[in-house]
């Protein structure tokens, strides 16, 4: 067997005494004679010597799928060598007189010293915020429960919103764009600068002529790049009213007054904080771990995390309402930059599950049942037809590994030395 320490790459090279062979070949031969039909003869009368001339090809077939996984099996288990995906054979050499040889590849899970993991000392950023940011938190809140009021008696002016029908024509040609009470914030910035300047100083019955060119990377991939021309009229004209800041609005948001509200956002932003500096510490962690040990990765693994990733950013444009396939994107060339941070989640993931076995990190039933109901909540789904779905995909055993990695690296919080940074006050 060749092996090399910088590769989970494996070779075996076996042989199939010739002995074996032809005993094989000769019980095919013999299946197969018991209900072949060869012209002359009667089904089943023709001479074994005759079916391993004719069928050749099929007992050569049937010897290699009945003894090449046997022999196969047998000298993993000699070599305990545990493949990670399925051997795949080639160099097969089928002699007419003699063993078969051929060759099996494959790769292993690698041999490493579980070095330092335990006291790891990380930096975490300082993050503090102020009466501002609650003052913030608050405005944004405003925002969201503004009502849209008409305005009469006058233009469209920055700040106002217009309510609109449009109609956008492709100038290149294709599906026309048509809405109506469509909301259009005069003067601000995410508005094309085109509906800004030929919309402000418009009054209720105005009809506006112009052209829009989106920019390359808008957000909207039916828009991005290509040039419309708008006819749109303007049916009225609005103002955004926020509301009074004061005990009403605060109980119509579930908090008792304004000072309750107020301490409500200080303890969420606490949190968020806390969350935020705990997943940078964490991710800190893992870094730390994977500089501290050097180890080959097998690459087929490597090619599942990078599968997953991609999967990822699809799921994430799809979320977002917008179809991958319309998107100007290489995704072979994204998917192939995602091979050093599939290393490193391989990496982590082989050191989380020896550091969970050398601490006898463990996963309860009760801790995969509180799972499944979660996982049931959010699905609408019984708890029981969430196990069942899960039994039939196979999923449990990787939900169990999943939560077998999230409390190891929740045991080694615990046990690092995390210091916060101290605040840059620099202007």
């Amino acid at each position: 067997m060749t092996e090399a320490t910088t590769s989970c790459r494996r070779e075996i090279e076996l042989e199939i005494p010739a002995e074996e062979v032809q005993k094989s070949m000769e019980k095919i031969a013999r299946e197969i004679a018991r209900v072949a039909r060869v012209p002359g003869f009667r089904p089943g009368k023709a001479p074994v010597t005759l079916i391993r001339r004719r069928f050749a090809e099929d007992i050569k077939s049937e010897v290699l799928q009945s003894l090449l996984p046997e022999h196969l099996e047998r000298a993993l288990a000699e070599k305990k060598l545990a493949p990670v995906t399925r051997p795949q054979v080639d160099h097969v050499e089928f002699p007419e007189a003699g063993p078969v040889k051929f060759r099996a590849v494959f790769e292993v899970f690698p041999e490493f010293e579980l070095g330092e993991y335990k006291g790891l000392e990380v930096e975490v950023d300082a993050v503090e915020f102020t009466d501002d940011d609650v003052a913030r938190a608050l405005e944004e809140m405003r925002g969201r429960a503004a009502t849209f009021v008409p305005v009469e008696g006058r233009t469209l002016a920055d700040g106002d919103f217009g309510v609109l029908k449009i109609i956008g024509v492709p100038a290149a040609g294709g599906e026309p764009i048509q809405a109506e009470n469509v909301l259009c914030h005069i003067g601000a910035e995410e508005t094309m600068e085109a509906f800004n300047t030929h919309l402000r100083g418009a009054q209720p019955g105005d009809k506006k002529q112009f052209d829009a060119t989106y920019p390359q990377d808008y957000p909207d991939p039916k828009l991005a790049g290509k040039t419309f021309h708008y006819t749109v009229d303007v049916l009225g004209v609005k103002e955004r009213k926020l509301p009074e800041l004061n005990d009403e609005f605060a109980k119509d948001v579930d908090a008792a007054s304004l000072e309750d509200l107020r301490s409500k956002i200080r303890e969420n932003l606490e949190a968020a904080r806390d969350h935020r500096q705990r997943e940078q510490a964490e991710q800190k962690i893992i870094e730390a771990l994977i500089a501290k040990h050097e180890f080959p990765v097998p690459d087929a693994l490597v090619e599942h995390q990078m599968d997953a990733r991609l999967e990822r950013v699809v799921r994430s444009l799809a979320g977002q309402g917008v179809d991958p396939r319309a998107v100007n994107v290489d995704w072979v060339s994204l998917r192939q930059r995602q091979r050093e941070r599939a290393v490193g989640d391989v990496k982590a993931e082989m050191l989380l599950d020896r550091i969970a076995s050398a601490e006898s990190v463990d996963v309860a039933e009760e801790e995969i049942d509180h799972e499944i109901i979660h996982l049931a909540e959010h699905s609408g789904e019984s708890a029981q037809a969430v196990r069942a779905r899960l039994t039939k995909q196979g999923s449990l055993d990787r939900m169990k590994s999943k939560l077998r990695s999230d409390k190891t690296l929740e045991w080694l919080h615990r046990n690092a030395r995390i210091r916060t940074a101290a605040k840059d006050t620099k202007s």
